[in-house]
C-alpha cells in the first residue's frame, strides 16, 4: 500500500484528496479487489490511502450514487454485489447511449480531442494482452471509452455512460479470465476510434452498438461455460 499512498501524496498536489480517495477505491470496486458484498471501514480505507476519514467519506458518497456501494445506518457501507441478471439491463442502456455518445464524438469533437483519441489508437495498436496485467487491460478499455465520451462534450451523457461502463467493468471482471479472445475485444476498438476521428457518424454508432452487444454476447457465453 505504500506506493499507493505515494500516488496519492502526488495527485494531491492537482486534484483534492477527496476525488483522489474515489478514483482508488473505485478501482479496487471495479477489479473485484474490494468483493462483492465486503465491508467498507473508512478507517482502514484512510490508512491505506494515507489520507484522513473526511475525504474517503466524501468518496464513499459519490461511490454510493455510482451505485458501487451502499450505506445501511449501522450496518455501514458495502460493497454492492454484482448480479448476472444485471447485465440485460446495463445492455439494453449502453446499447442506446453508446452508439449516441460515439456518432455525436464523430461530429462535435474538436482537433484537440481527436487529437488525444489518437494517442488512443497508438496505445491499442501497442497493446500486448498477453503480457498485460488485468489492470492496465481494464485501464486502456476505460481509456477508450471515456475518450470518445469526453469528446462527445456533452457531460449529462458522459456522466450516464461513465456510470454504467463502470458497472458492466464489474461483471467483466467476474468473467475476464474465462473471456477466450481478449485481444479481439481490445483491438476491435481501433475501427470505433478511427471512425470516431475520421468523423463518420453513421458508422460510429453502429461499431459502438456491435461493441456493446458482442460484450454482452462474450460474458453471456463465458458465464454459461462456467
Amino acid at each position: 500500500m505504500a506506493f499507493e499512498a505515494l500516488a496519492v501524496a502526488d495527485d494531491a498536489a492537482s486534484r483534492s484528496l477527496a476525488d483522489v480517495a474515489y478514483e482508488r477505491i473505485r478501482d479496487r470496486l471495479l477489479m473485484l479487489d474490494i468483493k462483492p458484498g465486503d465491508l467498507l471501514n473508512d478507517d482502514l480505507l484512510a490508512r491505506d490511502l494515507g489520507v484522513g476519514r473526511t475525504p474517503v467519506r466524501e468518496a464513499l458518497k459519490r461511490l454510493e450514487l455510482d451505485r458501487l456501494v451502499v450505506s445501511y445506518r449501522r450496518r455501514g457501507t458495502f460493497a454492492t454485489r454484482v448480479e448476472v441478471t444485471d447485465l440485460a439491463f446495463i445492455s439494453e442502456i449502453r446499447t442506446q447511449l453508446e452508439p449516441l455518445a460515439a456518432s455525436r464524438a464523430a461530429r462535435v469533437a474538436t482537433d484537440s480531442a481527436r487529437e488525444q483519441l489518437r494517442a488512443v489508437m497508438r496505445a491499442v495498436e501497442s497493446f500486448d494482452t498477453g503480457a498485460a496485467s488485468v489492470v492496465e487491460t481494464l485501464r486502456l478499455d476505460a481509456r477508450v471509452h471515456q475518450g470518445i465520451y469526453a469528446a462527445a462534450a456533452n457531460p449529462h451523457l458522459e456522466d450516464i455512460l461513465i456510470r454504467y461502463d463502470n458497472l458492466a467493468t464489474r461483471i467483466w471482471c467476474m468473467v475476464l479470465d474465462r473471456l477466450p479472445d481478449l485481444s479481439r475485444h481490445v483491438h476491435e476498438h481501433l475501427d470505433l476510434l478511427r471512425a470516431v476521428i475520421d468523423g463518420d457518424e453513421a458508422k460510429a454508432a453502429e461499431l459502438a452498438r456491435i461493441h456493446v452487444t458482442g460484450f454482452e454476447h462474450a460474458v453471456r457465453e463465458a458465464l454459461f461455460a462456467a
